[in-house]
């Protein structure tokens, strides 16, 4: 009974870490194209866009403090800091895809890397925290270090399995 409950918990450790690197996997696709996207599209269409989505909000409450934030930094995008955030959205989306596609194929070399990769993208989550204190760098570090933690765990796991005779 003990053997079986471990193999039940193990493939409930191992479908969560699946989900997770599909659910980072989308993130990083969605990153590599909007920063592919940075490089073609002019600072006044994403004025507009920003218009747009801001657009009812601001008409509901022309205080609101998030609408007025996204429309005031899209009006004050600069085309070097557009160009900066597409490379970084484009080269960490297309990192984290790669890490991703290893990851999920159980290439063993890929888990160290990814264990690697993962905790400098929170240190620079932390060090960006010290800077804007955003609630979603702190949401994507838990994240990542959930990622991590199971991350480490398959490794182990997939390891110590094909160490078995």
């Amino acid at each position: 009974m003990h053997i079986r409950k471990r193999l039940l918990d193990e493939h409930y450790i191992h479908l969560a870490f699946q989900i997770s690197l599909w659910i980072k996997g989308l993130f990083a696709l969605t990153e590599t194209f909007s920063g592919l996207a940075l490089f073609f599209v002019s600072r006044q269409w994403l004025i507009g866009l920003a218009g747009a989505v801001t657009q009812g909000e601001l008409a509901e409450d022309p205080h609101d403090l998030i609408a007025n934030f996204l429309l005031h930094s899209a009006q004050h995008f600069s085309i070097s800091a557009q160009h900066f955030t597409g490379a970084y959205l484009l080269s960490h989306g297309a990192l984290k895809l790669w890490l991703i596609i290893g990851l999920l194929r159980e290439r063993l070399w890929y888990y160290p890397t990814a264990l690697i990769v993962f905790a400098l993208f929170i240190l620079y989550q932390l060090y960006r925290f010290e800077h804007t204190h955003s609630p979603w760098l702190l949401f994507l570090t838990a994240v990542d270090i959930i990622v991590i933690g199971l991350t480490w765990h398959e490794y182990r796991y997939l390891r110590g399995k094909r160490a078995r005779p």
